[in-house]
């Protein structure tokens, strides 16, 4: 499954713990509550090389700062050398164990960031309030026209201002130190609970090198080669060779701030979703992120592989488009007259889907039924509901209701008798992918609805993403997939002034509920929890926006990898710097 960011501070999913001492020389799992990780207890060697894949068909963009990159492909393959600044802990509460400390004061309404001593980019130069400060200047500036740029990010004072060209500078982004200095202290307009999370949107959680980008217009950073080919970073490793959309390679970045790291190497490169599981049993990589969850029934008890597994903080999702996007006021307008604005229409195509049969018969072990826009993974957060299950009869009822009428040929009309053909948009998957969007075009069939594939075939990836942020006519509904932060705030994705609202449902109600989730009063876990549970019931009955599935992080990753793990101890990029290998590749 190919994830949509939803916002930069993504779950990549693979994420390194240390664990010290020798002994078994045998790999195990290990179950701690909902998440499973691996040790491998075999003296490791030194150096060494680890070879990973990324499984996709689309080629990677190359993009890869956090404030520009527009999908999971391109983080998941910087990972390796793109740090987050903070340190996050099990309840994904930012620590002190990163690259800067983090302060909030609610009466003052500041959040003061301290960089470490010591902590420096991959050159030599360290990383500096400037760098800090200049990362949110990319996100800000008009010219770099950054989907992070968002309701959230708005909540800095005068960053609106800098936005709209009025202002040379964030005057809420402050550095009492000077550029040279480490410490950068952020005003806010209001107080936000999720401020204490990583993932959140409020507080941006990476640095950019401003003495090296300095001199490239904002405009042209997306394109430059120091952010693509040459990107620098103060993570554990250092970007070396990059083979546009297909490969990158990694060396140890000698200036880190956490010690040398293990391993020497660390080569990444992209590998078509129909050969992973030739590639696994071939033993070509030491582990494969994204690998295409219907082929986890072959490769789960292959021989020379562990492959972790957990609940991820990710979901296929049913929208339907209902608007677009105006990008003079940066909102989100509906459209009354859009071919999908009865709501009861809405409903009768999710009571259609028998989604248990799907995961079932597709997806065992890979992927369970989506019920609410918070998955299970957010625990407390999560609304416990059914969701929509299979009701053909109910289905009937809500277009009989309507107005869509049976017509010729087993079909419906619309509310004015004319033919009604909704036109559906879907990515390029696999043949499974393929499979469960035939069923589902046959399940809206048994309750007459006719629905045809927009240009009468999956689209690639990027192109899809393109597509559906236009809300052309040709699209009526489309299926997406989200790979979320460990915030549970939906603001980032559902927001009236969100550009990733692809539905471009902006409801006063909905505005309100979001704002109750983020507000000074859900500083109170209770109400906070309350408050999201409202707005999961309320998506659900108007049914703009239905999760499909949820996720399930599987990583297949050979025996002789050592300290890796999946925890939720750091909700972006783990500590690479601790893996290691315990026997050179064959």
């Amino acid at each position: 499954m190919n994830n949509r960011l939803g916002r930069a501070m993504i779950t990549v999913g693979v994420l390194a713990l240390g664990l010290a001492g020798c002994g078994h020389r045998a790999q195990t799992q290990t179950s701690a509550g909902a998440h499973t990780y691996t040790t491998n207890q075999s003296r490791s060697i030194s150096g060494g090389t680890l070879s990973v894949a990324v499984a996709t068909d689309t080629p990677f963009t190359g993009v890869f700062a956090p404030e520009l990159a527009d999908d999971t492909t391109d983080l998941t393959v910087t990972q390796f050398g793109t740090e987050s600044l903070f340190g996050v802990g099990r309840n994904y509460r930012f620590n002190r164990q990163g690259a800067a400390t983090i302060k909030l004061n609610r009466h003052r309404r500041t959040a003061t960031i301290t960089v470490k001593r010591h902590v420096r980019w991959a050159d030599g130069q360290p990383v500096t309030a400037h760098d800090v400060e200049y990362a949110y200047e990319i996100l800000a500036n008009r010219a770099t026209k950054s989907a992070r740029y968002t309701d959230a990010i708005q909540n800095i004072r005068g960053m609106a201002a800098y936005h709209a060209g009025t202002a040379r500078t964030i005057s809420g982004i402050t550095m009492p130190q000077g550029t040279q200095g480490r410490t950068v202290v952020l005003h806010f307009k209001t107080m936000k609970p999720g401020m204490q999370n990583s993932g959140n949107g409020y507080i941006w959680e990476y640095a950019e090198p401003y003495h090296y980008l300095k001199s490239i217009p904002f405009a042209k950073l997306a394109q430059s080669p120091r952010m693509r080919s040459r990107l620098l970073t103060f993570g554990p490793f250092r970007l070396t060779k990059v083979v546009d959309g297909q490969a990158v390679r990694y060396a140890r970045n000698p200036y880190y701030y956490k010690g040398t790291p293990h391993l020497w190497h660390i080569n990444v490169t992209t590998l078509a979703n129909a050969k992973v599981t030739t590639a696994l049993k071939a033993k070509q990589y030491d582990l494969i992120f994204n690998m295409p969850s219907a082929q986890y029934p072959h490769v789960k008890h292959l021989a020379g592989y562990t492959t972790l597994r957990k609940p991820s903080m990710s979901y296929t999702y049913l929208a339907f488009n209902l608007g677009h996007f105006d990008q003079q006021t940066g909102r989100n307008v509906m459209d009354t007259h859009a071919r999908m604005s009865d709501r009861r229409l809405r409903q009768a195509m999710l009571y259609a889907l028998n989604l248990d049969a799907v995961v079932r018969k597709l997806y065992p072990g890979s992927r369970t039924r989506g019920t609410t826009l918070i998955p299970t993974a957010y625990g407390r957060y999560h609304l416990r509901t059914r969701g929509y299950t299979l009701n053909l009869s109910k289905a009937r009822h809500l277009l009989n209701q309507a107005g869509y009428r049976m017509g010729r040929h087993g079909y419906r009309t619309d509310p004015q008798g004319h033919p009604l053909t909704i036109h559906l948009a879907v990515m390029q998957g696999d043949a499974t992918t393929d499979a469960m969007n035939t069923d589902f075009i046959q399940q809206w069939k048994k309750v007459g609805l006719r629905v045809k594939l927009t240009t009468g075939r999956p689209i690639e990836m990027n192109a899809f993403y393109k597509l559906v942020a236009a809300n052309p006519k040709n699209v009526d509904a489309f299926i997406g997939s989200w790979s979320l932060s460990s915030e549970p705030s939906p603001m980032s994705l559902y927001g009236p002034a969100a550009p990733y609202n692809f539905s471009r449902f902006a409801t006063a109600r909905n505005t309100q509920l979001l704002q109750q989730i983020d507000s000074a009063r859900a500083f109170n876990e209770r109400y906070r929890i309350a408050a999201l549970h409202r707005w999961q019931r309320y998506m659900l009955n108007q049914a703009a926006v239905v999760p499909l599935t949820y996720g399930v992080t599987l990583v297949p990753t050979s025996t002789r990898v050592r300290n890796l793990a999946l925890t939720p101890d750091h909700t972006n990029f783990g500590q690479w710097q601790q893996v290691a290998v315990t026997r050179a590749r064959r």
